[in-house]
């Protein structure tokens, strides 16, 4: 069996920061948020990371990022591309939206040999994460059905005091396996509570913060690719017309269908740690105080890697 592979989303950096040369640190060591997960991911066990990048932004990427983590890991890069497309499609005149996280991850085709774990470039997810994960990834193999995993995280610690956020609200069995996943992309500290909407604010749904939700943070065997790469032809030709510029294909979506179709089975591995991230600006000084607060307690040393 392969040891677990960690796969970085990190196309999308560019464009959510002004370029990467924008990319804030958020203490003053210079580390960004990424930084966090790649050394918690490597104190766990992994061994090699995947970023998933524009090809445009591989020279600053490699100075901002990858240059550093290569002392420490094995590093390699894959290009999220509007062109990667199946043979007979083409890209709608005019669009400029990348085709979603599924599509992200069907990149990394050949350069993962088996399990690998996903995750978002800007956020930060917490050791257990990593650690319950990878500890996954290494005992499970598919056998009757795909055998995946993902990372829970109690609502209440992934929401944001400055705005709303979107987040995948989970359904699942007694025995702690992903039965549904709902997309709520507007989700909000309202009235002394958590609310979502899916009509613009004219009517609100309570939820708990105890409620478990998907922060992208994925567990995968070498399968999910083969059914991305099968399922994405009809994806286009429903997207294409329904949406041409603004379709995306999302892994979650995809891992649903397996789901429901009995293929896969979802293990929820539930972590109690808070979930941090700049989606505003306003985000920002509470990250820094996170970390700082960390550093004192012992969970990070002040230079990342200074003790590996």
């Amino acid at each position: 069996m392969n040891k677990p592979v960690l796969v970085i989303m990190a196309a999308g950096m560019g464009s959510r920061y002004g370029g990467l040369k924008q990319i804030d640190p958020v203490d003053g060591e210079g580390h960004i948020i990424m930084d966090f997960s790649i050394y918690d991911a490597k104190r766990a066990g992994f061994e090699k990371a995947v970023f998933i990048i524009k090809k445009e932004n591989e020279e600053d990427f490699k100075k901002a990022v990858g240059d550093r983590v290569s002392k420490y890991m094995e590093v390699s890069y894959v290009y999220q591309e509007l062109g990667n497309l199946p043979e007979g499609y083409k890209i709608p005149e005019g669009r400029v939206k990348p085709w979603g996280t599924a599509h992200a991850v069907l990149c990394c085709m050949n350069e993962i040999a088996g399990p690998f774990a996903v995750i978002n470039a800007d956020d930060y997810y917490g050791r257990e994460a990593f650690r319950l994960i990878y500890d996954y990834l290494s005992a499970h193999e598919d056998d009757e059905k795909y055998r995946y995993t993902m990372v829970g995280y109690q609502l209440g610690n992934t929401v944001t005091d400055n705005g709303h956020v979107a987040r995948g609200i989970c359904d699942m069995s007694a025995d702690g396996q992903l039965t549904a996943i709902h997309e709520r992309t507007r989700i909000e500290k309202r009235d002394g509570g958590i609310a979502f909407t899916e009509d613009d604010g004219k009517t609100w749904t309570q939820v708990s913060a105890q409620t478990t939700v998907s922060m992208n943070m994925w567990g995968f065997t070498h399968s999910i690719l083969e059914e991305i790469k099968k399922g994405f032809p009809a994806f286009l030709d429903k997207g294409l017309k329904s949406d041409p510029m603004k379709c995306e294909y999302f892994l979650p979506a995809v891992v649903s269908a397996l789901v429901k179709e009995e293929k896969a089975s979802v293990a929820v591995l539930k972590s109690a740690d808070k979930w941090y991230g700049v989606t505003y600006r306003e985000d920002k000084p509470v990250v820094e105080a996170a970390v700082q607060r960390m550093k004192a307690e012992g969970s990070y040393p002040r230079h990342l890697w200074e003790d590996m």
